[in-house]
């Protein structure tokens, strides 16, 4: 892939994964109602904000891209899977533009975590 195309899905997820935050961090009445939906508010709330802080930094620094990817796939993938067992696609009448998002994020990740494949550190014996 070429680098100016892996460097812009990399600083998508980490826009995604950022601007999300002052609705966690702040409490907004939607985050907190999905968070009240899932059983996870407040902590979870907290929780899941810092590992996407956390996530969409380690994106855009060059050694830690495929922990930023990983990362990102865990959580966006428990967001999905919390979309379809316990919130549904629409999410207070949110035309289903929450789950759109994370659906595009996590297939941006996939792919950022395939392209950069070869950084992951395993040890062969």
């Amino acid at each position: 892939m070429h680098k100016k195309v892996a460097l812009l899905l990399r600083i998508i997820v980490a826009i995604i994964l950022i601007q999300t935050l002052r609705y966690k961090f702040s409490a907004h009445p939607d985050s907190v109602y999905i968070f009240e939906t899932v059983g996870l508010e407040p902590v979870g709330r907290i929780f899941i904000g810092i590992v996407e802080l956390i996530a969409g930094i380690l994106l855009l620094i060059p050694r830690t891209i495929w922990i930023g990817a990983t990362l990102t796939l865990g959580v966006i993938g428990g967001a999905i899977f919390l979309h379809l067992t316990k919130l549904g696609i629409v999410v207070n009448n949110d035309g289903g533009i929450l789950f759109s998002t994370a659906l595009i994020t996590f297939l941006l990740s996939t792919i950022i975590l395939y392209n950069y494949r070869k950084q992951i550190p395993i040890n062969k014996k």
